[in-house]
């Protein structure tokens, strides 16, 4: 499978939202969710963004899908760039573009049954009609495991799994190229957890879609991804493929995230590493470096300067000033 093809490419995205003040609400500050991020996802692989909660990954996820209006940058689907589009330039592409939200059950209409639910995409697009979207419906079913005796039953008469894969069906059944993962396997119990990554790494096999794969579990992350971006307060601050990144982590951020994930091993304890403080509010960003006030290894340069990306190797990039820029 040629991974050389890109499907997805974002250049310097922004996106900021207006934070009211004062009793009467006025617009006050700005807060920056997403600042100048780029990303590649190509066919038939996974782009893994990782980061701890409110650093900005499901903002950058609902600006590709448009759910979000960008600010600033560029979003490039098979070159085009989508957030230039108005929204009849926007319909003819937006099916091959999906997303399978967190939630399985509220990301599901409860009163409609699975076969409207899965097939209410090809309605809305005018692709197909009649006993045509049954039939598709019962095909891409059987595609994610399960059958023709859940067509006429509703949400709430399935296990948190069954109704991820429903939410996958659903997905899939425009036929995309590329597909946003929002955390697909938080909500749900550890092996379950196990059945749906395993069905999303086998339909990418088969059929070459590109993920966009967002979580704060590094676990997942690992398992499921080829390449891993981390993100902390609206920055990318490293990028790598899989293997490099868990080999060589070089930012002090993404050394702190592994530091602090427990592994899986009764023979192999670890004493858990905690990053001191939270993260700073995105309304009032620290001069230089965003990380300075957490990290173990600051130096004076942190605190004036942002560091800039720097390449130290091939697949691999870091924002940090103890990799200076030559």
């Amino acid at each position: 499978m040629n991974r050389g093809s890109p499907v997805i490419e974002v250049r310097d995205l922004i996106k900021n939202f207006a934070v009211s003040s004062g009793f009467f609400g006025r617009p006050g500050t700005f807060l920056r969710a997403v600042d100048r991020v780029s990303l590649l996802i190509r066919r038939g692989e996974t782009l893994g963004l990782v980061g701890e909660s409110g650093s900005g990954k499901s903002t950058v996820g609902n600006c590709i899908l448009r759910l979000l209006q960008p600010d600033g940058g560029q979003i490039f689907f098979r070159g085009r760039d989508l957030a230039a589009m108005n929204r009849r330039e926007l319909q003819t592409i937006r099916g091959r573009v999906q997303v399978v939200f967190q939630d399985p059950l509220s990301s599901l209409d409860p009163r409609m049954t699975i076969k409207r639910i899965v097939g209410y995409p090809l309605t809305v697009s005018k692709q197909v009609r009649g006993a045509e979207v049954e039939d598709r419906v019962l095909a891409m079913l059987r595609e994610v495991g399960l059958g023709k005796d859940h067509l006429h039953r509703y949400p709430h008469e399935f296990s948190g799994g069954q109704r991820q894969r429903i939410g996958m069906a659903r997905a899939l059944i425009t036929e995309p190229e590329c597909i946003m993962l929002d955390e697909p396997t938080s909500a749900l119990d550890v092996s379950v957890q196990a059945q749906i990554l395993n069905l999303i790494h086998d339909l990418q096999k088969r059929h070459g879609y590109a993920y966009l794969f967002i979580t704060h579990d590094l676990a997942v992350v690992r398992h499921i991804s080829h390449r891993i971006a981390v993100m902390y307060l609206g920055l990318i601050v490293e990028s790598a493929s899989k293997d490099t990144l868990f080999e060589n982590p070089c930012h002090p951020y993404t050394r702190a995230l592994m530091a602090s994930a427990p592994r899986p091993d009764p023979f192999n304890r670890q004493d858990l590493a905690v990053l001191p403080g939270d993260p700073p509010s995105p309304v009032h960003i620290p001069p230089g470096c965003r990380f300075h006030p957490r990290c173990s290894s600051v130096m004076d340069v942190c605190r004036l300067e942002a560091p800039p990306r720097v390449r130290i190797a091939a697949d691999h990039e870091v924002a940090c000033h103890l990799y200076p820029s030559t």
